[in-house]
């Protein structure tokens, strides 16, 4: 059993990094696009801060992250951009994750803290381009 887990712990490294990119990447292209989820969000203004700055950083980062090309940066700068998020807007409200509705800024920041640490897994850019070095 643990020869299978070790062997199997690049694809799932590789599905969780997609997941995870996936996640953000839809929060931004919901703000931006009203998709995949329409009405979620109100559109930002071109360059208002911080609201079309959030959304950008959760399209490319989360579009990095997905592809796993430069994964352990996107992933620390995303990950910054969730902690900024967490403790600027929803800290205030609340001291609890519960009570404050900060709860996916948290799990989106450490998931992503998580990937600067394991790097990519299988199936990314990054080890393609560490293969043809």
């Amino acid at each position: 059993m643990q020869n299978f887990l070790e062997r199997a712990t690049p694809g799932a490294l590789a599905l969780y990094r997609i997941a995870i990119g996936l996640i953000f990447f839809f929060y931004g292209s919901s703000r931006f696009f009203d998709w995949p989820v329409a009405g979620e969000f109100e559109a930002p203004e071109l360059f208002a801060f911080p609201t079309w700055w959030a959304a950008a950083i959760q399209i490319v980062g989360g579009g990095l992250v997905i592809l796993g090309l430069f994964t352990r940066t996107a992933a620390f700068l995303s990950s910054g951009s969730m902690a900024v998020a967490y403790f600027w807007m929803h800290q205030p409200e609340g001291l609890t994750l519960l009570n404050n509705g900060g709860v996916a800024s948290a799990l989106l920041c450490w998931a992503l803290f998580i990937l600067v640490f394991v790097g990519p897994g299988a199936l990314s850019v990054d080890g393609l381009l560490r293969k043809k070095k």
